[in-house]
């Protein structure tokens, strides 16, 4: 791996963690106002309130990721399978094709010489 790749990988987990802390805290901000909008919690209620939203949408994320990896994985699976059958295909009818040249090659010049 050259330096290129190492720094576009770099980039791209710099930008995939400050995603992620963009959407913590915009998580922490919605259950913040919701905290704040119910009456009669006290300080720690509305700090539990929001730790608990903040690790459900976390726990949702990670579900969600986990999910399209799962499904990303299986479709590459299925593309290479795919794959591997249209060039088994393509490799018989090429073998058959030049089989079938080679036949035809050899009858005319047996009727040319013969």
């Amino acid at each position: 791996m050259d330096a290129s790749d190492e720094a576009a990988r770099g980039l791209t987990d710099i930008e995939g963690f400050l995603f992620w802390e963009a959407h913590r805290r915009t998580a922490q901000r919605r259950a913040a106002k919701f905290a704040a909008r119910v009456a009669g919690l006290s300080e720690r209620q509305k700090a539990e309130i929001e730790w608990w939203y903040v690790e459900e949408q976390v726990r949702v994320c990670r579900m969600m990721t986990q999910h399209i990896t799962e499904h990303i994985t299986a479709v590459e699976d299925h593309h290479a399978k795919r794959c591997a059958q249209l060039r088994r295909s393509a490799y018989l009818a090429a073998t058959l094709i030049t089989v079938m040249m080679l036949g035809l090659c050899s009858a005319m010049i047996i009727a040319v010489v013969g």
